[in-house]
């Protein structure tokens, strides 16, 4: 099962088809993630924590 990189927690297969890039197997943030963000085909650390 795919886990998210950063958290470890579990994603789906049809979660990291559509958000990780095609060379990597699984995705680096996840949105269980509250520190991390997707960014211009990149990842960085959140200014500010999500709101649930």
């Amino acid at each position: 099962m795919p886990e998210c990189e950063n958290c470890g927690d579990f994603v789906t297969e049809q979660y990291v088809r559509v958000f990780a890039p095609p060379e990597m197997a699984t995705v680096r943030v996840c949105p269980n993630c509250p520190d991390m963000i997707r960014e211009n085909g990149g990842v960085r650390e959140a200014k500010s924590q999500r709101r649930n």
